[in-house]
């Protein structure tokens, strides 16, 4: 049982780890339009939409993927703290 948990945490701090890299290239206008960036949107995407109808972007400001890094991290510590 502790090394499926270990397994399942490695992989939410995998996917935080990509979803800070998708952040950081959302910041560069021209890599938009890269196969990466785009397979990142689709992975993206759908697990910040139920944050982003809670607080829609203000002026143009996300606020949803600090939301998602959050709720990562609370899934990494309660996976932790089954351990």
């Amino acid at each position: 049982m502790p090394s499926i948990i270990m397994i399942l945490i490695t992989l939410v701090q995998g996917y935080t780890f990509l979803m800070f890299i998708w952040v950081l290239l959302s910041w560069i206008p021209d890599v938009r339009f890269s196969g990466f960036y785009r397979f990142l949107d689709k992975l993206f995407i759908p697990f910040l939409e139920p944050f982003r109808r809670i607080i829609p972007p203000i002026n143009g400001i996300d606020i949803a993927p600090i939301l998602g890094f959050i709720a990562l991290q609370l899934i990494t510590s309660l996976l932790g703290q089954l351990l």
